[in-house]
């Protein structure tokens, strides 16, 4: 699903990054850009409106269209290694590779194939300030910012994570960081997400997302594509190891694990020389990206 027409100067951006190992930098070229005073006003007022009724029927609201897209955008989209989260009953973080807004569809999917009515998901606090339907989807849809301000970090997104897992949801936080359009790669993954999967004592469901081409095109620059959500196997920390001794390892496994998947799914090694074929579903130019 293409949300905007300047893929082609995303793409650019893309080239650009992978060359220079840039790997977790934004390569959008039209999301929200905010003041630090800005972003401040935004968190409050996203924790304020948390507490009103206004919020609780919003939320369902958009949870209930979340979920019934994301049934008809994945009619097509393929779930592998079920067996893998068989055993989680309680709260959990999900990692996957992020390479579209509506990716996290996929991995609501699962959620759903888990018996979980919703699934939490983690987005940058600029995210909140977008507009229109996707606007409220982001606000909405079970959604809760992160930030740069470590005392937001603190005495806001850890207790609300927390209290996320406590009540045994999934909670969804991309460890790429910076969504890449329909990149098939794998990037390497910040820690974050292991740090408060060790801190909190809670599992990682690992999972990688193929991009595979249709014949059918989207747009004129693209064909469509399908998905196949590989379900990774889970992982847990090690109740003898420090949070940060899990936290490198959780991340150091979950790397190998989604590299590991990508070889398997495009039958070829990783490396990151960009490549048109890094673009899923994209019909390349015929001199390479400048």
């Amino acid at each position: 699903m293409i949300i905007d027409g300047k893929r082609e100067e995303v793409i650019r951006n893309i080239w650009q990054a992978a060359e220079n190992g840039s790997f977790h930098c934004k390569v959008e070229v039209d999301d929200p850009v905010l003041t630090p005073e800005q972003k401040q006003l935004l968190r409050e007022r996203h924790l304020k409106k948390r507490t009103t009724w206004g919020f609780q029927v919003n939320t369902r609201i958009a949870r209930c269209v979340a979920n019934t897209a994301s049934k008809k955008i994945n009619a097509a989209t393929e779930i592998t290694g079920l067996e893998n989260v068989g055993g989680i009953s309680g709260g959990a973080i999900l990692t996957s590779n992020h390479f579209n807004p509506v990716d996290n569809t996929v991995l609501r999917m699962l959620a759903l194939k888990m018996g979980r009515k919703k699934l939490c998901v983690v987005s940058h606090e600029n995210n909140f300030a977008m507009s229109g339907w996707i606007g409220y989807l982001m606000n909405y849809a079970d959604t809760f910012p992160v930030s740069e301000s470590k005392s937001y970090m603190v005495e806001h997104f850890e207790p609300l994570l927390l209290s996320f897992l406590e009540r045994k949801n999934l909670v969804l936080i991309y460890p790429e960081q910076e969504m890449w359009f329909n990149y098939r790669k794998p990037r390497p993954l910040k820690r974050g997400a292991y740090y408060y999967a060790a801190k909190f004592g809670v599992p990682i469901l690992s999972c990688f997302i193929e991009i595979h081409d249709l014949k059918e095109l989207d747009t004129p620059g693209f064909h469509r594509v399908r998905y196949i959500l590989r379900i990774l196997p889970t992982i847990f920390p090690d109740p003898e190891k420090t949070i940060r001794e899990n936290s490198l390892a959780m991340c150091e496994q979950d790397y190998r694990q989604k590299m590991a998947a990508y070889e398997a799914a495009y039958q070829k090694p990783l490396d990151y020389r960009f490549e048109r074929d890094d673009i899923a579903g994209w019909i390349s130019p015929i001199h390479p990206v400048h």
